[in-house]
């Protein structure tokens, strides 16, 4: 990856919102601009100069992950060594997240530079970066296929393991070891396995709760792989289906195919969300649609941009987006079928093709 590239961007990204120097804190936002994947880090930006302060436990790791940046190691904590070494360069005005900082962190900042400095250095440019990092370059679309093909593979195991009177928590496990063992370094987070009127939690955690012998299992699942997430979910039945439950699990479908077809470089966001919500609105199902159609994924797995009602972000190729409508009916059941959706120059390019979402009945 192009870490010296991604610095530049964000250099003339901080000097557009008005700011000569940037800290930056969050470790995505980090492992971005320079390659390092550790727990505490804080990278400091002023003008063409740049240095990654961490503390001795990362010594070898960061110097070896960030090669070619300078790299402090520090017995002051990270974010106040960066502040002290931006000050000392001159900077006069220095941008950071405020979404990802908190205040008494900022307190503790602040009173680590010289008084002159405390009430001016600081700017608040939220989601600098953020913003840099929904556009995906090449590597990273590599990498994020690679996480999609190995969360694919693992609706295979799952079904395998779906049946009446097994626990979520078993099905749960199944998948998350199987993940590991195809090389995953972990779940992007906690799987979802949500049956009979479980399934009616949008974000139903798995439980000790048992397979039903007629209803239907939600799940939704994400690896993380090589840094980058996954995201999917389908939607089974185990045993013959209520007409009502069929109708509704294919109204769904209707509602994320038509939104998948919706992307596009120049669609707004809001009309990617208005693709799924009007197929439910016409079937009377909106009022159970309790969540936006989707969100962005990389190296986290909820990033911009957004795809809700209104919302007027333009999708641009590079972008990585989730497209996942669902009905909740309290008490019942529920449906949600999800895919990731590469924008591309001319369209849209779904990444967790290879898992079918067509009715499955167990």
């Amino acid at each position: 990856m192009n870490e010296a590239l991604r610095r530049r961007k964000a250099r003339a990204a901080a000097t557009a919102a008005g700011v000569d120097g940037l800290l930056l804190t969050h470790g995505a936002d980090v492992r971005y601009l320079t390659g390092f994947t550790g727990s505490n880090g804080a990278l400091a930006m002023a003008g063409g100069r740049a240095a990654l302060f961490t503390d001795g436990r990362y010594t070898t790791q960061a110097r070896a992950e960030a090669a070619g940046l300078r790299v402090v190691i520090s017995p002051k904590p990270a974010a106040v060594a960066a502040a002290e070494w931006l000050a000392e360069r001159g900077i006069k005005r220095c941008g950071f997240d405020a979404a990802q900082t908190t205040v008494a962190g900022l307190d503790r900042i602040r009173k680590a530079l010289p008084g002159k400095l405390r009430r001016s250095f600081f700017a608040p440019t939220d989601g600098l970066v953020a913003r840099l990092r929904e556009i995906k370059d090449a590597d990273e679309i590599a990498r994020i296929r690679r996480a999609a093909k190995a969360g694919c593979s693992l609706f295979d195991v799952a079904l395998e393991h779906i049946a009446a009177g097994v626990t979520e928590s078993e099905v749960a496990a199944q998948l998350e070891l199987a993940a590991r063992r195809a090389g995953a370094d972990g779940m992007s987070f906690e799987t979802i396995v949500a049956s009979g009127k479980r399934s009616a939690l949008p974000h139903g955690r798995a439980t000790a709760a048992k397979l039903p012998r007629r209803g239907f299992c939600t799940l939704d699942f994400g690896v993380l792989l090589d840094g980058y997430c996954s995201d999917m979910t389908r939607t089974v039945h185990l045993g013959k289906p209520t007409t009502r439950e069929w109708d509704v699990y294919h109204l769904v479908l209707e509602a994320q195919v038509a939104a998948v077809a919706a992307v596009r470089p120049g669609a707004t966001c809001g009309e990617v969300d208005e693709a799924a919500r009007s197929v439910l609105r016409k079937a009377k199902l909106h009022t159970f649609f309790t969540h936006s159609t989707g969100h962005g994924v990389g190296l986290e797995i909820h990033e911009g941009p957004r795809l809700a009602s209104k919302q007027v972000q333009v999708l641009e190729p590079g972008m990585v987006v989730t497209i996942e409508p669902g009905v909740y009916i309290p008490g019942e059941f529920g449906v949600r079928i999800e895919d990731m959706v590469l924008v591309t120059a001319s369209g849209g390019d779904v990444l967790t093709a290879a898992s079918p979402k067509a009715w499955t009945e167990l």
